[in-house]
């Protein structure tokens, strides 16, 4: 009886290893993200005119493009030190309409690394635009922090901030209807893995 289960658990191995070409599998390596050529365009603009790498979003939930000037593309703006807010709505709302919004911003610092400071609209005092870190999660070559108090065109959203080369950058999503705040924080990962990096040309 020993040998007779000894054969079975052997031709068992055997084609378990055949299955995989006779040793274990090795995961197969994921593709780099790629934007599409619409979004790309915008986003090599904008990394030319700040001189410093972007990201480009190849995924936002539908029906967000992560176009720079599409419909959808509420706020495109760059200011004199560089940094920039790129930002993307979506609203539902009307009689007999479940209703909800999807909102967007991918940001960027260039030359800072230390998180960027904001005013409090009550008391005018500065305070951190990016705060009540809940730890970090890596995407490949990002490793982000995961921020759930933020300001200004940030408030209400839930926000990865990271540093590359000198610079920081965010991505963040508002906590609301339809969403719940588990179901962004699995937007806001899948986004970042699907972030396309684009340096000045």
């Amino acid at each position: 009886m020993t040998r007779l289960w000894t054969a079975i658990a052997l031709a068992v191995a055997a084609a378990a290893l055949s299955g995989c070409g006779g040793r274990a599998s090795a995961a197969k390596p994921t593709a780099a993200p790629h934007c599409s050529s619409a979004a790309r365009a915008g986003w090599q603009r904008l990394a030319n005119r700040i001189q410093a790498p972007v990201y480009c979003p190849a995924w936002l939930p539908d029906p967000l493009t992560g176009v720079i000037g599409s419909r959808d593309n509420n706020i495109d703006a760059v200011s004199k030190d560089r940094s920039y807010l790129e930002s993307w709505v979506w609203q539902e709302t009307g009689a007999g309409a479940a209703g909800g919004e999807l909102h967007v911003n991918l940001r960027a610092y260039p030359g800072v690394t230390a998180v960027p400071r904001c005013r409090n609209a009550d008391t005018n005092q500065s305070i951190p635009c990016f705060a009540d870190a809940r730890g970090t999660k890596r995407f490949g070559s990002i490793v982000a922090t995961l921020y759930t108090v933020n300001q200004d065109a940030d408030q209400w959203h839930a926000a990865y901030g990271w540093r590359y080369r000198g610079s920081f950058y965010t991505l963040s999503e508002h906590v609301a209807p339809p969403l719940t705040y588990a179901k962004v924080v699995r937007y806001l990962d899948r986004e970042l893995r699907s972030l396309e990096l684009i340096n000045p040309s």
